[in-house]
């Protein structure tokens, strides 16, 4: 069996279906590049990631196969003898790339389905919809002849790994807050070209502590671009912490995870949509690529357009619940029983008795967090007695806040001699088992001497435990930091954030006042969180740390 990808995304996809003829030691699987797209460049290296073997155009042209499988009918297939079977590429076909083929739907192209005199190699072309087959017909009847409804692999992928949002939403180091994924395609009408400040400008809007963002970038501009070059085009967004999904299984274990989502024309969404009911919005108009009545035409028509950015929270609220779900049922049939159907068709074709197990879905690895984590954060405070609001952002990407609060030997010196607040979290323990530590009051004593514009000092001890000094105040604190329950979940904030709230309430104090031990409350978002604030004890102070 050989599988010829002209493009990454395409092998990608002919890997989501693979599953349907695993466990089987009567077929060698086989690799090659179909020559002639601009987007061919990462398809040996997503080969070699998997552990494939890899055969030159050349040699694969001049051998037969029992079966060749590609996921997108351009370039020479024809020149590959055996059995072709054309799997899906993508979700609902919903774009005309103009230039390419005719003006019919990119995959569903008779300008390239059908070759020499009106016949073509495709023995079976494995669609996701009924309604697929249908506008095969349309454009042309032999073409919708050896069309199948199978559903979509990577669907199935998707569908079997949504028991697993917690654990990516763990990996991804979400917790509390809501995870923002944004998708892009690829092309001049994509999210990135027409809106490239987009990731910065929602990064520089939206609270450190209630929102993550990630960010999915169609396969074909990692290729066009290289890692190197998008990650230098998206670097204030991703210095902000944003995640930058993997093109390969990353991107849809993201999606499981994701809260809400921003779209353009990509089908993407689709997948999305399939998955969970979430909230989805669109950045998407005015272009000549979209298809009428496709499944993504319908999808941006009925939930709400983010304009402008701003309005980010209002476009979510309006998104209308079932909306989303609605549409993808018109991209994908068989949910649920893709791998199965294709799996039949499969070993009819190669006229074998199937195994007696079934290949199933494979799971979708944990996404990777970010590659960048911010430390140092311009901060809103706003104190009302002994309650404080506090609304961190990453510095330098929008505007001054209350106070700058820096980590302390994770941020540069510029930021760390600008900070009012210098916050330090424990260092791991050395590998020899000996070394050099601060005790909390040693290293606030230090940094208060050293950085003479630096009003706090807060060492972060634990999740739930915070001992922090102020100038004029001689008395080192303990702030002890409660986690709340919600319906038998724990919810827990980031004691940078608690501390960000006591340097504001300190400020708004006389520093001759005396502070007795009492509760304060943290507010992040729409959760108060209770802070104990009590003198701390000489074992505390001196601890290392």
């Amino acid at each position: 069996m050989l599988l010829a990808a002209r493009s990454a995304v395409a092998l990608y996809r002919l890997l989501d279906a693979l599953p349907a003829l695993s466990g089987d030691d009567r077929i060698t699987r086989l690799f090659t590049l179909v020559p002639g797209s601009d987007f061919g460049i990462d398809v040996f290296s997503a080969i070699e990631g998997v552990g494939g073997r890899l055969i030159p155009w050349s040699e694969a042209c001049a051998r037969s196969y029992d079966l060749v499988l590609a996921a997108s009918p351009k370039g020479d297939l024809h020149l590959l003898r055996g059995k072709h079977v054309l799997l899906p590429h993508g979700a609902g076909y919903n774009k005309s790339i103009p230039g390419e083929g005719s003006d019919s739907a990119s995959g569903l192209d008779p300008a390239f389905l059908l070759r020499e005199g009106g016949d073509g190699p495709v023995a079976l072309h494995a669609v996701a919809h009924p309604d697929q087959v249908a506008r095969l017909a349309a454009i042309d009847r032999r073409a919708a002849d050896r069309a199948k409804v199978v559903g979509d692999p990577t669907l199935e992928r998707v569908l079997a790994s949504r028991p697993l949002r917690e654990r990516y939403r763990a990996a991804l180091g979400t917790g509390t807050r809501k995870l923002l994924v944004l998708t892009s395609t690829w092309g001049p009408e994509s999210l990135l070209r027409r809106h490239p400040d987009l990731p910065a400008r929602l990064a520089a809007r939206l609270p450190h502590d209630e929102y993550q963002l990630a960010l999915i970038v169609h396969p074909n501009e990692h290729s066009l671009l290289g890692t190197y070059d998008l990650a230098e085009r998206l670097a204030p967004a991703l210095d902000a912490g944003m995640v930058l999904a993997g093109p390969h299984e990353e991107w849809a274990s993201v999606l499981i995870a994701a809260d809400a989502l921003v779209t353009d024309h990509g089908s993407t969404a689709l997948y999305f949509c399939a998955a969970e009911d979430r909230p989805a919005v669109s950045v998407y108009q005015d272009g000549v690529e979209l298809i009428p009545g496709t499944p993504m035409h319908s999808l941006l028509r009925r939930i709400p357009r983010l304009c402008p950015v701003e309005s980010l929270e209002e476009a979510l609220d309006a998104y209308c619940p079932g909306t989303g779900r609605e549409v993808a049922q018109a991209a994908f049939a068989h949910q649920g029983r893709a791998l199965n159907l294709l799996r039949a068709e499969l070993y009819g074709l190669l006229g074998l008795t199937p195994p007696p197990f079934a290949g199933q879905p494979r799971l979708l690895p944990p996404p990777r967090p970010a590659d960048r984590t911010p430390t140092a954060f311009d901060v809103d405070a706003d104190v009302d007695g002994d309650s404080i609001s506090v609304a961190r952002h990453p510095a330098g990407i929008g505007s001054p806040g209350h106070h700058l609060a820096v980590e302390h030997g994770s941020a540069s010196e510029a930021l760390v001699r600008s900070a009012g607040l210098l916050y330090r979290r424990p260092l791991p323990a050395p590998s020899t088992g000996s070394g050099l530590s601060w005790t909390p009051d040693g290293w606030a004593e230090h940094v208060l001497s050293s950085y003479p514009g630096c009003r706090s000092a807060a060492a972060i001890l634990s999740p739930s435990l915070v001992l922090f000094r102020t100038r004029g105040q001689a008395d080192t604190y303990a702030v002890a930091v409660e986690p709340q329950t919600e319906g038998g979940r724990v919810a827990s904030i980031d004691p940078a954030a608690a501390g960000s709230a006591v340097h504001a309430w300190f400020l708004r104090r006389s520093p001759a006042a005396p502070i007795a031990p009492g509760r304060l409350s943290c507010v992040v978002g729409h959760r108060a969180f209770t802070l104990l604030l009590r003198p701390a004890t000489a074992a505390e102070a001196t601890q290392p740390f």
